[in-house]
């Protein structure tokens, strides 16, 4: 018994044809989809952006006993009375509400709690149950860098958290 072979110097039908031709745009559609889903979870942080690192400028724009907020960071820049300096998140340990410096009192004041923490970020008035977070502080060629990717979080204000020029 012999088969058939199929004859192949045949034109393709009508019926093959848009068969082929579904499954092409079905294949490219399907691929796009992938694309964008690759593109869509691929984190694209920036420098100077939040959650990663962010250039605050020469050490000397800072002066000591200061408090310079970055909005588009989240944090403050507090440069302590020795020259040294802590990078605080804005972020209340309570509940998480953003806690704005008021310099006349010179201290963060939670506006949700009455939290209220000083320019280390130590509790002063609770209900903050710790000190503020803190992000990674560089200091490199005389410019500060602030990594605000990763938190730090801590219970009180240690001497070894400050980082020095």
């Amino acid at each position: 018994m012999t088969t058939a072979q199929p004859d192949l110097t045949a034109e393709p039908t009508r019926r093959d044809f848009l068969k082929l031709a579904w499954l092409g745009l079905g294949a490219l559609a399907l691929a796009e989809a992938g694309g964008m889903a690759v593109a869509f979870s691929i984190p694209r942080l920036g420098e100077g952006e939040f959650g990663g690192l962010i250039t605050a400028g020469a050490v000397d724009d800072f002066p000591p006993n200061s408090v310079t907020p970055f909005n588009q960071g989240r944090f403050y820049l507090s440069r302590l009375a020795d020259g040294g300096f802590l990078a605080l998140y804005r972020k209340c340990t309570h509940l998480g509400c953003a806690v704005p410096w008021e310099q006349p009192q010179g201290q963060f004041l939670c506006p949700c709690h009455a939290s209220a923490f000083d320019a280390k970020g130590e509790v002063l008035n609770p209900p903050a149950p710790r000190a503020l977070d803190l992000f990674p502080v560089t200091i490199e060629g005389g410019v500060v860098k602030v990594d605000t990717g990763t938190i730090i979080q801590r219970d009180r204000f240690d001497s070894t958290q400050v980082v020095y020029p």
